[in-house]
């Protein structure tokens, strides 16, 4: 069972660590870090407290739990790609919904690519989220895609399927690019490379002579070319 945040044990632990006294954004920016240096396998209660030199104990007023935490790291992406549209506000307003929904794929592409062993909990930490528990930097993220989609005038039905899509192809974008292709990154031969002498020549003949440009990713161009023939689908 949680525990509460501020009672019993966790009342006490001092959260004056190495760098201050905690604060939410804080931890969330040591855990952050920590995944990003050391994958999700990394994060705990007990190892983020030693990062931030406190005890576990102190976390627990600010994430109830390991679940908590998890939920924070994908809060820090969004709020990260906040900050990232933000500079362009001003301006995304004289812009036309299309062209405002490529910024945001953009940028959100961009945020992903900078924290990818971060990515994964964008799709498992929604499944187990119900909407309205989503931190509120991604239900801002809905409200931003879902605004532009009624102002470019679709009616509530094809606002949601448009939404959908946006969002599936957003994040299945992303997860493709970043699934790891190379079997040897310090072989030079390609074929040794990928690991093409683990596949077998007669079960996958095509994988085989597809997989060197499979590894070449698509960068922002494919996501912009994919989005807009989404787009005309629903334009």
């Amino acid at each position: 069972m949680a525990r509460e945040p501020g009672s019993g044990p966790a009342r006490r632990a001092s959260d004056r660590g190495r760098y201050g006294r905690l604060n939410r954004e804080r931890v969330l920016a040591a855990a952050l870090d920590l995944v990003d240096r050391e994958g999700l396998s990394a994060l705990s209660m007990r190892r983020l407290g030693a990062e931030l030199g406190v005890e576990a104990m102190a976390l627990y007023r600010y994430a109830p739990g390991k679940d908590a935490l998890l939920d924070g790291l994908v809060e820090a992406l969004y709020l990260e790609l906040e900050a990232h549209l933000a500079p362009a506000q001003d301006s995304a307003a004289e812009s036309d919904w299309r062209a405002e929904l490529h910024r945001i794929a953009l940028a959100t592409y961009r945020v992903c690519l900078g924290h990818p062993r971060v990515v994964p909990l964008l799709a498992t930490r929604m499944l187990a989220v119900p909407l309205a528990q989503r931190p509120p930097a991604v239900l801002r993220d809905h409200e931003r895609v879902l605004t532009l989609l009624t102002e470019a005038g679709l009616d509530e039905a094809r606002t949601s399927a448009a939404f959908r899509a946006y969002t599936a192809w957003l994040l299945g974008y992303v997860s493709v690019e970043l699934r790891p292709l190379v079997d040897n990154p310090d072989e030079t031969d390609p074929a040794f490379r990928l690991g093409l002498h683990r596949m077998s020549a007669q079960e996958l003949p095509t994988l085989r002579s597809t997989a060197p440009a499979l590894v070449e990713p698509g960068g922002p161009e494919g996501l912009a070319a994919g989005l807009d023939a989404l787009l005309d689908r629903f334009a």
